[in-house]
């Protein structure tokens, strides 16, 4: 059993789990509400979106779309599709995701962020186990553009081992990520959140950042253990994470803003405002919904918050855990 500290339940300490009712921020109305929109995107001044991608097929490969499932997204995505989309939802800042473990995408996303002034950060792959993470670090600080990197992420997802994230090499890696002053994205899957929380309860140094709030089931069917598992992670004080990456974990393809209600509602019992973020994940989102049809359901979800509390999620804790420069 899990006991998390007061700034966690917002209710009074030592309260576990099993005690602290659900809906501490979603089933309540809060001052400052406003009333819930419909129809055209709402524009919020200053968004950032912490979580996009950018890929030339020819360049770095997307082995895992489907050109079949996936056809959708079975293209080339470049800045100069981005931008739309963007400019439609708000958002004045983006951090820019790597896709692919490939030592070269990152300095060519430093490069594009270099030129394209929405992309204020960029997230990129190191091989954690090569021993010589600190080095690739300083000489991708020095490449054009390397002012703009603010984390490393790693497709643990995709990582057989199930004890990867407890081995000493990998550990060693993401230890220097954190000495470097840069934030480590979490990319697991639901079953893997366990081992991530022994990552960041032993290295609390680090800045470890959850993408997709760690892919829980959504749909009909229920949650499984994913709540007890994103409470425990939430309670290492070293933890933000992302709401992204919801709309494609929802079971049969199709969803509607009630199959994404209680992660969203769950991760803000668990995380609080000032510990999450916005991510579009564009262009993935595309399989099944447009940019600023999410941006405009997640504005809905968020409604019962505070002007403060929205302003955290829509771009404060993502200017703070990334460092982002100001605009």
């Amino acid at each position: 059993m899990v006991t998390l500290p007061e700034r966690l339940c917002g209710t009074g300490s030592n309260r576990t789990f099993d005690q602290v009712p659900s809906g501490v921020w979603g089933g309540r109305e809060r001052a400052g509400a406003g009333p819930v929109t419909t129809g055209a995107a709402v524009r919020r001044p200053g968004i950032v979106d912490a979580h996009h991608h950018l890929w030339v097929r020819a360049r770095h490969p997307q082995p895992w779309i489907d050109p079949h499932t996936m056809a959708t997204i079975d293209d080339d995505f470049t800045p100069v599709d981005l931008g739309p989309a963007t400019r439609a939802a708000g958002v004045t800042r983006t951090v820019v995701v790597q896709s692919v473990a490939a030592r070269s995408e990152t300095p060519e996303l430093l490069g594009i962020a270099a030129d394209d002034p929405l992309i204020a950060g960029v997230v990129g792959w190191v091989d954690l186990t090569g021993g010589d993470v600190a080095e690739r670090l300083e000489r991708l600080r020095a490449a054009r553009g390397g002012e703009r990197l603010v984390g490393i992420r790693h497709l643990v997802q995709s990582e057989p081992d199930p004890a990867y994230l407890d081995r000493p090499d990998v550990r060693r890696g993401i230890a220097a990520v954190g000495a470097a002053g840069l934030a480590f994205d979490l990319l697991v899957r639901r079953h893997q959140l366990p081992a991530a929380t022994r990552l960041v309860r032993d290295l609390p140094q680090v800045r470890f950042v959850l993408d997709h709030l760690g892919k829980p089931a959504l749909g009909s069917g229920g949650l499984g253990d994913w709540p007890r598992d994103l409470w425990e992670l939430a309670a290492e004080p070293n933890t933000t994470a992302k709401l992204s990456g919801l709309v494609t974990e929802v079971r049969g393809g199709s969803w509607t803003p009630a199959d994404l209600r209680p992660a969203v509602e769950h991760a803000l019992d668990v995380f609080g405002p000032s510990r999450l973020m916005f991510g579009s994940d564009w262009p993935v989102c595309l399989l099944v919904t447009s940019y600023t049809r999410w941006v405009r359901v997640l504005g809905d979800l968020l409604d019962p918050l505070t002007d403060d509390e929205r302003a955290a999620i829509w771009r404060g804790t993502a200017s703070r855990e990334y460092r982002l420069a100001a605009s």
